[in-house]
């Protein structure tokens, strides 16, 4: 008998199920706390118990993650050199504070117009090599030609030994400023995203299981977890995407709308005949628009660890993630009765970082550049939770919040405060953890707002539902001002939005939020069983998705009967003749998507692979097509039965 693992590492919990290969039946599932900085931890703690008779029989292995869309949604990424070779618009921001342009590029043909300029790229990655941790470099046209893309990164390595990223590597689609924002947010998650594969690599080789190791992209498709190392950036989304083919699979449903309320944000999606609903303009990540093919998703940065926080009497949530109360209590002996006895902060002086609940304490990050006010701050944060007040005391000065915000997005502090999910322990709705230190903040943050504390965590599970239903329709209700849709939820109408799609909802605390949602909008709300680990079903339910993209032109339009040129992924071939070009161009695309296949551990009757050929002639154009675009795709389905 052969089982399946599939492992969803999350912002608060890691979670793992197991699944026979026979029939699809979930035989046992677990959840434990995700571990910063190393998920090594969190990872051996969820598998650990899992039965090892089902462990030692187990062939494949498959894994989804947010913790590199939370890196990108609370500014936490590790710091990114960025070099843009030839003429890269300058008009537009760019997210990178070290950036480079140089003397380089092609044109839309493959033929350098300006020579690479080395010089200057060896001078900035010396200076800055440093203050960071990885290169994101992008060339202009590298889609036509990467020759300069692939010497600057070998120049940087050789110089630096650091990680370096090309545009060209991630996207075939032409869009010069997209493809840079691309690289550099992919250059930004590289390491965590070693830490995570190399994390799973170690322990399912220290346990002596015999697996495939496969890891759930953000369009719902899997890839070999070794390849997800080169490109992190394809794995933004995954935590979303396996909630999207994890609820289907669990609710039996092939169409259906997808909440997934998670640690630090909430994902809607949906997926339609079994097909994800995906977004071809390429994903917005953090503000930036990228060229990665994803699942279409709308995401509040509002999940059951959002901070929950008050100034002038004004409810706030989010968008940063903070540890519970109710978990911090148990994890941190002192920590009660510093909650008890910590002053109640000035009302002027409230603001994110200055609450009656919010506490700090030392990560396992290791300190880099900090400036002379961040040094002092954190010598006095340690290994036990500090407020505002003891900070201020032991520095004997007055402190900036915005030291302290620094020092979160940079991972040297861990905040701790109140949550939606403290809210739910004081309701007892969701009884994880310590109710006590919930009941606590509660009391505290009522008293600021000037009511009960229990009509105060009402109107935090209020405020959390309302969010979930504004942003479900204004993913579905595509084109529709958000403020519309906000001004009708919030005025007193004697009326709601129905929907005709039905709603599952994911997520530990997702059955508390289902009656408030009912309230808000008229749908078939679901809470399948197993739903707290919908996530980890999802990363093994993804098939197999490959797409290549190749352009066949005439190297000129002048002589367009002969000389052809194939730009192909990490490649620019000339051919004498256009059936040689898209011959070798169809052959090509096909063993990128078989090769692709079998390091996914598909190949031969489970994979179906098409060409798709679309050509651009004017009229009366009487010459081989002045366009050829191909796509070759293929879809690959495991042997198993889901």
């Amino acid at each position: 008998m052969h089982y399946s693992l599939g492992i969803d590492a999350g912002g608060t919990y890691t979670d793992a199920v197991l699944i026979r290969d026979s029939d699809g039946e979930i035989i046992e599932s677990n959840k434990a706390l995700t571990t910063y900085p190393d998920p090594l931890a969190g990872i051996k703690n969820v598998i650990d118990d899992l039965d090892s008779d089902y462990l030692k029989d187990v062939k494949l292995v498959s894994v989804s993650t947010t913790l590199s869309t939370n890196t990108i949604l609370e500014g936490t990424g590790f710091p990114v050199a960025l070099i843009l070779i030839g003429a890269h618009p300058l008009e537009k921001e760019l997210p990178a504070k070290h950036i480079l342009f140089a003397a380089g590029g092609h044109n839309h043909n493959g033929e350098e117009v300006a020579k690479l300029d080395l010089e200057a790229i060896e001078k900035f990655a010396l200076r800055v090599k440093d203050r960071v941790s990885a290169f994101a470099i992008s060339s202009y046209f590298s889609t036509r030609n990467p020759e300069h893309e692939i010497r600057a990164r070998d120049l940087v390595l050789e110089h630096t030994g650091l990680p370096a990223v090309c545009g060209h590597e991630l996207s075939q689609e032409l869009g010069a400023y997209e493809r840079a924002v691309t690289a550099f947010l992919n250059a930004q998650l590289i390491p965590i995203t070693r830490q995570f594969v190399q994390s799973i690599i170690s322990d399912i080789v220290k346990r002596g299981i015999d697996a495939r190791l496969l890891m759930l992209k953000c369009d719902g498709s899997v890839v070999g977890i070794r390849d997800a190392l080169k490109k992190p950036i394809e794995t933004i989304f995954s935590g979303p995407a396996a909630s999207l083919v994890g609820a289907s699979y669990l609710s039996g449903l092939k169409t259906c709308a997808v909440i997934d309320v998670g640690g630090t944000s909430t994902d809607i999606s949906s997926i339609c005949m079994g097909v994800p609903d995906l977004n071809n303009e390429g994903a917005i990540v953090g503000g930036w628009k990228t060229r990665v093919r994803a699942i279409r998703m709308e995401t509040t940065a509002t999940g059951g660890d959002s901070h929950v926080w008050i100034v002038d009497r004004e409810l706030f949530l989010g968008p940063r993630r903070v540890m519970l109360l109710a978990m911090a209590t148990v994890k941190y002996p002192t920590f009660l009765n510093n909650l008890k006895r910590t002053p109640m902060p000035p009302r002027e002086d409230l603001g994110e970082n200055i609450q009656p609940t919010k506490f700090f304490v030392r990560s396992d990050y290791l300190a880099g550049e900090l400036s002379r006010a961040e040094a002092e701050v954190l010598e006095v944060i340690r290994e036990e939770p500090v407020s505002v007040p003891e900070i201020k005391a032991l520095i004997r000065k007055d402190l900036h919040p915005q030291t302290l915000d620094s020092l979160i997005r940079k991972r040297l502090v861990q905040a701790i405060g109140f949550t939606p999910t403290d809210a739910l322990h004081v309701l007892g709705e969701y009884t994880a953890w310590n109710e006590e230190a919930s009941r606590i903040g509660a009391e505290r943050l009522a008293r600021v707002m000037r009511m009960p504390p229990g009509e105060f965590c009402t109107a935090v599970k209020k405020r959390v539902a309302k969010n979930m239903a504004l942003h479900l329709l204004s993913y579905i209700l595509e084109g529709v001002p958000y403020a519309a849709i906000e001004k009708i939820l919030d005025g007193n109408y004697p009326a709601k939005f129905k929907l005709d799609i039905p709603i599952v909802l994911l997520g530990g605390p997702a059955r508390a939020h289902r009656k408030e949602l009912e309230g808000i909008i008229d749908a078939e709300i679901l809470v399948p069983e197993h739903a707290e680990v919908g996530n980890a079903v999802g990363a093994l339910v993804g098939k197999g998705i490959k797409r290549v993209e190749i352009l066949i032109r005439p190297a000129s339009l002048m002589s367009p009967d002969k000389d052809f040129l194939v730009f192909a992924p990490d490649s620019r071939l000339k051919f004498d003749t256009y059936s040689e070009a898209l011959e070798t161009a169809t052959e090509l695309g096909k063993k990128l998507v078989a090769d692709y296949m079998r390091d996914c551990g598909l190949s031969g009757n489970q994979v179906e692979i098409s060409v798709e050929k679309k050509t651009i002639s004017p009229d009366g154009w009487n010459h081989p097509p002045m366009e050829t675009n191909l796509l070759i795709m293929g879809v690959g389905v495991r042997e198993l039965p889901f």
